[in-house]
This record gives structure tokens, C-alpha cells and sequence, in this order.
């Protein structure tokens, strides 16, 4: 690729972009743990979209992204992407932020045709509706006339993408309050009722602000959503650690399967020591407390593939220090992808199970959060004595 694009995709630091060493011309290209789109600035030529996607296939990247804790991938620029049929609550940011932008300048206004019944003569008289149903009397008149006003389709097709998104489930709270707030803005519009025509709207110069976010609208409300993929659909651009956005989806499906089995759950566990000093802490990624205190469960979650000679034993290591630390006689490694769907090792004098589970992400959330509650049945409260 020409070497202004390479320059501006090293500048980016997204990815590790090096000239070849050996090929002139040439770039060498890593992207690590990185998945998203973002639109590249190039000096002197048009910008470029760059796409990363994951070395594990995985067929909604954007039910993922829904259950991050902490979502800080969420860039400036638009891309495009594709349409997916299925709404996720992950879509409600790039909403939220194209909402802000259309509504940055203030609420669009518009002329709409109003016909009413009116004691004062207003715009222009209907005639055949005066004749039809006054029989000849004056008052009152059946009026026409345009009114200029914010109830317009535009709004109305936000507004009602905005309420409908406020309906899901796992809607982050601050994004929640802020759909809040623009709803509120959105007061005096009138929202489509559920099993009516969504209005239509033609794009103008005067509600050019409100494309993208129109466009966003509408898929919401065809209960669709988007995809990294190239496509016709425009959010802002986004670039996530496939990582953390793995361990958080593990952690908060757990929690979501075992909310009826009583105690409580902590995400990045606290205040776990393994040396009686206290001067050594260890921090598993999920661990399920008893109504007592007493740790009923812990598991780690890994986004990598299982490789042909197998799970690297440096995560049995970690785990076994987490089972030790937490007196569990078992713990559970959760991988993004394997050769089987589980795998236990026994582990010689210390009396502990570590159990190896691995995820098809390439299937559809009804069935990943079906192995989600699978693994979830499985981590009954074992002890281990001391």
C-alpha cells in the first residue's frame, strides 16, 4: 500500500503498521486483540475505513459488545457497516451518540398540514368537509393550514427509536439516562404507536444534521441492528480489546444464570491474598459467593483458541493458585474457542478439578447464552478442606 497510508495507519495506533523489510512497498500489519472499523484521516488523500476483524469466528460481535462493563471503544468518525437482523442493546451507544449530534443545533422544525375543526377562520377552509358535515352553517369551520412545529416525521422516527431502545434489557445506566434526557427534549413529539406506519422522511439540506441518525432509527425500529461488516448502515466508528470485551460477556452472563441460586456474584474479584501476609493478591475474573461469605465457585475466562497441542498450562497454573487461595475443590477456565467443548484435569495431591470449557462464539446469542447457563449448572459449590 502507498506509504502516506501505512505512515497514517502507524500515527492511528490501532494497529502495529512497520514497512517490510524485505518488499518495498510492502507493510507488515498487527492488529492484536483489537476488532472494530474506524475511518483513517490520510494527508493529502481521502480517508480509508479500516476493518479488524477476529481471528475467532464470531457471528454477532455486537451481543458482545452489550454486556461490556466499561465500553471505552466508541470513536468520533463514521463508518459503514451492516445491518443484522435482531436488536442488541450494544447498538443503543452508537444510537445515543448519533442522537446527540442530530440534536446538537436544537430540534428540527418543520411544516406540517394540520386539519381541525375551528371557531376561527385559519389557513384555508375545507369546503366539501363544510358543506359535507356543517349542512350550511358558519361556525364552526373546517380549516387547512401548515403549522410550523417540531412534530414532524424526523423527530417522531427518533424519539420513537429512542423509546424503544429504553425497553431492552442491559442498557448500560449512564447511557440509559442519557436516552433519558433526549426523550425529554423530545417531549412535545409524538411517538409512533407500536403497529402504525412509521412516518416517511426525504432527505433535504435542511435535515442533513439528522441523516445518520435517521438512518440508525429506522433500523431500530425494523428491530435490526448492525455488524462490523461492510455495508449501507453509517455509526461511529469503533475499535474494542476483543479480550476484555470477552471477559466481560462471560462474567456478566454467569452472573445473569445464576441470579435465582441465592448468594452473590463479584466480577474482578477484591481483597483475595495467596500468601498468608496478605502481600500477594490474585484477582480472578469471576468468583460466586454463599449468603455466608463462603466462595461457592470461581472461573476465569480466556479469549483464545485452543491451539493443536492444547490450552496453555501457564492458565491451569493461574486457576489452581485461584482454587488454593479460595479453598474450592474446582475451578473453570472458560476459552473463546476449542477442539472440545470440555475437558477436566485432576490435579495430583492437592485434590482439585480444574475444568476447561470452550465457547462457539459463531452461533446465535440464544444458543451462546445457552451454553453460558450450561457452564453456569455446573458450578455447584464445592469445598475443599483445609
Amino acid at each position: 500500500m502507498p506509504d502516506a497510508v501505512g505512515r497514517a495507519l502507524a500515527a492511528s495506533r490501532i494497529v502495529d503498521a512497520v514497512p517490510d523489510p524485505y518488499q518495498p512497498g510492502w507493510w507488515r500489519l498487527k492488529a492484536g486483540n483489537k476488532v472494530g472499523a474506524a475511518t483513517i484521516t490520510v494527508p493529502g488523500a481521502q480517508p480509508i475505513t479500516l476493518r479488524i476483524t477476529p481471528k475467532v469466528p464470531i457471528l454477532r460481535l455486537f451481543f458482545l459488545i452489550g454486556y461490556a462493563l466499561n465500553p471505552k471503544g466508541w470513536r468520533d468518525e463514521t463508518v459503514d457497516v451492516a445491518e443484522y437482523s435482531g436488536l442488541v442493546p450494544a447498538l443503543a451507544h452508537a444510537y445515543e451518540r448519533q442522537l446527540e449530534r442530530a440534536l446538537r443545533q436544537g430540534i428540527l422544525q418543520g411544516y406540517r398540514v394540520t386539519e381541525e375543526t375551528s371557531l376561527l377562520v385559519r389557513g384555508r377552509i375545507r369546503q366539501a368537509d363544510q358543506i359535507s358535515r356543517r349542512y350550511g352553517l358558519t361556525l364552526p369551520v373546517e380549516v387547512s393550514y401548515d403549522e410550523f412545529t417540531v412534530d414532524i416525521p424526523e423527530n417522531q422516527l427518533l424519539r420513537t427509536a429512542a423509546e424503544r431502545l429504553l425497553r431492552l434489557p442491559g442498557i448500560p445506566r449512564p447511557i440509559r439516562s442519557r436516552l433519558l434526557h433526549h426523550r425529554s427534549r423530545l417531549a412535545e413529539v409524538t411517538p409512533v404507536v407500536r403497529g402504525h406506519k412509521v412516518p416517511e422522511w426525504h432527505a433535504t439540506r435542511l435535515n442533513a444534521r439528522y441523516h445518520t441518525a435517521l438512518h440508525l432509527a429506522q433500523t431500530i425500529l425494523r428491530n435490526a441492528s448492525a455488524e462490523h461488516d461492510a455495508g449501507n448502515l453509517r455509526i461511529d466508528g469503533f475499535i474494542f480489546d476483543l479480550n476484555k470485551i470477552f471477559e466481560d460477556f462471560v462474567c456478566v452472563a454467569l452472573r445473569e444464570a445464576l441470579r435465582d441460586q441465592g448468594g452473590r456474584t463479584e466480577i474482578q474479584a477484591r481483597g483475595i491474598h495467596l500468601d498468608e501476609a496478605s502481600t500477594v493478591r490474585v484477582k480472578p475474573d469471576f468468583v460466586w459467593y454463599g449468603d455466608s461469605g463462603q466462595p461457592l465457585a470461581v472461573a476465569d475466562a480466556k479469549y483464545k483458541a485452543e491451539r493443536p497441542e492444547g490450552f496453555p498450562d501457564a492458565d491451569l497454573y493461574q486457576l489452581l493458585a485461584y482454587c488454593t487461595t479460595l479453598g474450592l475443590h474446582s475451578g473453570n477456565l472458560i476459552y473463546a474457542k476449542g477442539n472440545a467443548p470440555h475437558a477436566a484435569h485432576d490435579i495430583r495431591n492437592a485434590g482439585i478439578r480444574i475444568h476447561q470449557h470452550a465457547l462457539d462464539l459463531d452461533q446465535s446469542p440464544e444458543r451462546l447464552l445457552e451454553e453460558i447457563s450450561h457452564i453456569a449448572s455446573e458450578l455447584t459449590p464445592t469445598y475443599r478442606r483445609s
